[in-house]
């Protein structure tokens, strides 16, 4: 009972170890294309000086030079900063995985050490769910309190919070479009169609701020080339320049809805997650499912509520039992005897009385009904019995 299923408690781990390694490798292939793209400039401008030789000034000639020093020192700059985080990243997925390298160590559940570990998963869970919901403070003094800054992605988070931010409450796609470009690679292997969305976006601003000639340009240069799997939708947004922001004809309205943008944040959300194996629900939520999952029975979902255990958190409905509303019931083999009364199990210690009027409830509840009133009251009829009257059940 008391051995740890190492096999399970990894499967839900794989976000936890793969979220720093997404972000290495695209860290890594952002710096490679930078420098590819920095030196092909600095080639093209040393080539374009060698062939026109002495035709150049001297002084444009050496205001040449120095701008391509300037632009390599540029990139000196951040190809040492990529260098710093990469070598973060790497530190991060170290300290993770030999976190998760310490459950084969254990071998018992009831070890103080394996209880040490578990409260500190427990304090991830909780990092990770404040960094989703924005409390980004408590999360960093949390995780300062128990060493686990590691165990954080918290500048992953701060990136998501500051573009849904930025388009939310500034209305900017600025900054997603940037993210667009330096992830286009891996937003088309996915065929996420975010960086249209956001397009499409600025196109209906200019609409609304009556900036017509700029839209149609704007349309030819970024929408046209989503023809192939956007037409139908770069056509309703054409239409849109006959509409004003005020019309109530449908589907237009909808185009000119201010709430797009929060729309467009979910959407940055998922589609971020998506590419760094991070799971659309806070892993708070999954491990709480996983366990309420297992505890939901028939009796849990009745409409009787004297069905309820009051100490299964199922059959709160008001608090937990809301999280579990949707999740399966769980599978038994074997059935389990609870109290009524005190929620309780029944087993050989506390066994199951049965009254005369054929309820029943174990032993330690009518014992201390009988301490409190002599007498056995049964809270379902209100009948009052002796407790010799109850008779043992037995167990098999």
């Amino acid at each position: 009972m008391d051995k740890i299923n190492v096999d399970h408690m990894l499967a839900i781990e794989e976000p936890f170890i793969k979220a720093p390694l997404e972000q290495l490798k695209r860290t890594v292939r952002q710096s490679q294309r930078q420098v590819e793209r920095e030196t092909a400039q600095v080639n093209a401008a040393l080539k374009s000086l060698i062939k026109e030789g002495d035709s150049v000034a001297a002084g444009d000639m050496a205001d040449t030079l120095d701008e391509q020093v300037g632009r390599l020192k540029e990139l000196r700059r951040k190809l040492e900063e990529a260098k710093q985080e990469e070598a973060l990243l790497i530190q991060r997925s170290k300290q993770r995985a030999a976190d998760l390298h310490e459950l084969n160590e254990f071998e018992s559940s009831t070890q103080p050490e394996f209880q040490r570990w578990c409260r500190a998963r427990l304090d991830r869970v909780l990092i990770d769910y404040m960094l989703r919901s924005g409390n980004v403070d408590t999360a960093h003094k949390l995780a300062a309190s128990g060493g686990l800054e590691h165990f954080a992605d918290t500048s992953l988070f701060a990136l998501v919070m500051s573009i849904e931010r930025e388009l939310c409450e500034q209305h900017s796609c600025q900054g997603a479009l940037q993210w667009c470009a330096e992830n286009r690679s891996a937003l088309r292997k996915i065929q996420s169609p975010l960086e249209f969305e956001l397009r499409l976006q600025e196109f209906i601003e200019m609409i609304r701020a009556s900036r017509t000639p700029e839209a149609i340009v704007y349309a030819k240069k970024h929408l046209t080339q989503w023809s192939d799997t956007q037409l139908p939708r770069i056509q309703r947004a054409m239409t849109l320049l006959a509409f004003s922001p005020g019309t109530r004809c449908p589907p237009y309205k909808s185009m000119f809805d201010e709430a797009r943008w929060g729309q467009l944040a979910l959407e940055f959300r998922s589609v971020i997650f998506q590419l760094f194996n991070l799971p659309a629900q806070p892993l708070l939520h999954l491990l709480l499912q996983t366990g309420l999952s297992a505890l939901k029975t028939p009796a849990c979902i009745s409409d009787d509520s004297t069905e309820h255990n009051r100490n299964c958190p199922v059959c709160q409905i008001d608090t937990l039992g809301r999280l579990a509303k949707d999740l399966p019931l769980s599978h038994h083999v074997h059935s389990n005897l609870v109290c009524r009364i005190t929620g309780e199990r029944m087993n050989e210690d506390n066994p199951p009385m049965r009254l005369p009027n054929g309820y029943v409830y174990s032993l330690n509840a009518l014992t201390e009904m009988a301490k409190l009133g002599g007498r056995v009251k049964c809270p379902r009829t209100g009948q009052a019995f002796a407790i010799a009257d109850a008779k043992k059940l037995f167990i098999s």
